[in-house]
């Protein structure tokens, strides 16, 4: 990863709090908490979900900088997403969460060195390593592709 490429994914990134508070602004609890189809999420466990996945990739992407030879954790993010609470807990204090974890999680990767990016750790539901740069690249692409969900979901 190159330091311009690196830039261009933390200005990215630096967009989805702004961009999920954006999504649904103003929204009625019945547009939050509506299930599109069975088994499928609504935009507020869209939400909780975004919320605590920045929470797992914090600590992904802290395991890869600190620890000798990181093993991630599996995250169940349907289990997540029934048992956590997600359809009880406030938007705004899940934006705010989400954007406070976002905001400490850019503020590391600009101090990265670019070599660290290259570091790995076992993910076990990929059965491999995982670099720090293919994590970072996921992350990127984690939340604009939620809030396109939650776009497509008030339309429904």
């Amino acid at each position: 990863m190159t330091a311009d490429e690196l830039k261009k994914l933390i200005a990215e990134a630096e967009q989805d709090p702004k961009n999920l508070a954006g999504a649904v602004s103003g929204l009625s609890e019945t547009v939050l908490k509506r299930k599109p189809a069975p088994g499928k999420w609504s935009i507020q466990e869209l939400v909780g979900h975004l919320a605590d996945a920045e929470i797992l990739f914090s600590y992904r992407i802290r395991q890869v900088l600190a620890d000798k030879d990181p093993h991630f954790s599996y995250m169940d993010q349907d289990a997540w997403t029934e048992k956590l609470g997600y359809m009880e807990a406030a938007i705004p204090e899940l934006i705010a969460q989400f954007g406070v974890n976002r905001f400490h999680n850019l503020r590391l990767l600009r101090r990265t060195p670019l070599e660290d990016f290259g570091k790995s750790g076992f993910h076990p539901q990929r059965n491999c390593q995982v670099t720090l740069e293919e994590i970072i690249r996921y992350w990127v692409g984690h939340g604009p592709n939620h809030i396109a969900q939650i776009e497509r979901a008030k339309k429904a």
